[in-house]
C-alpha cells in the first residue's frame, strides 16, 4: 500500500516563560500570525482577528550558538529583557506539528526584573510584537477564555508554572 505524506522542513525553536518578579506578570507577545488569520476565515467561521498570544520565541538557525543563547537573544530582541544563559531553567523538550512538522522546541523559565529591562523590544525586522503583561491573578480566566487565540506552549508553560510554584510566586 502506497502512502503520501506533506511535510514541511522547519528550524528547531526555543521557547521562553518570563516571570516579572516585581510586577508578579508573565510577560508574553502578542503578534499577527498570517495562517491563524486566514485559517480561522476559511474554515473556522470565527471573528479572529490574526493576533495570538505566545511565549517569547523564536528559531534555532545559528549553529555556532546554544539554544540557551538563542533565547537570551530572543528575549532581548522580543521583549526588551537582557538574560544570560544561567538565568534560564529548562522547562523541557517538545515536538510540534507532529504531523506537519516534527520541529523540536526547547522550552525554559527565567525570571526577569525591571534592572534588566534595557529596550522596548517589539522584534526585529518585519516583526510586529506588541508585549503584554498578564498578572498571575488571572491566569486561569486567561487560560479558559477562549477569546485570547493562545499558542498551545503558552497554556502548557503557564500550567506548569502553576504545577511548579503552587504558592504563585517564582
Amino acid at each position: 500500500m502506497n502512502k503520501s505524506w506533506d511535510m514541511v522542513r522547519v528550524h528547531d525553536s526555543v521557547s521562553i516563560l518570563l516571570y516579572h518578579t516585581e510586577k508578579q506578570s508573565f510577560v508574553l507577545v502578542k503578534q499577527f500570525r498570517p495562517p491563524v488569520f486566514v485559517s480561522a476565515c476559511l474554515y473556522g467561521g470565527q471573528s479572529v482577528d490574526g493576533y495570538t498570544y505566545e511565549l517569547c520565541a523564536g528559531l534555532v538557525d545559528k549553529a555556532h550558538k546554544s539554544v540557551e543563547q538563542i533565547a537570551c537573544e530572543e528575549v532581548l530582541e522580543e521583549c526588551g529583557y537582557a538574560l544570560i544563559p544561567e538565568m534560564l531553567q529548562k522547562i523541557g523538550v517538545f515536538y510540534g506539528s507532529t504531523g506537519i512538522s516534527g520541529s523540536k522546541q526547547t522550552m525554559f523559565f527565567a525570571r526577569i526584573s525591571q534592572t534588566q529591562h534595557v529596550h522596548q523590544g517589539g522584534g526585529v525586522d518585519t516583526e510586529d510584537i506588541e508585549i503584554i503583561y498578564l498578572p498571575l491573578e488571572e491566569v486561569d480566566s486567561f487560560i479558559a477564555n477562549e477569546q485570547f487565540c493562545k499558542s498551545v506552549g503558552l497554556g502548557y508553560a503557564l500550567m506548569w508554572f502553576q504545577q511548579h510554584f503552587k504558592d504563585g510566586h517564582a
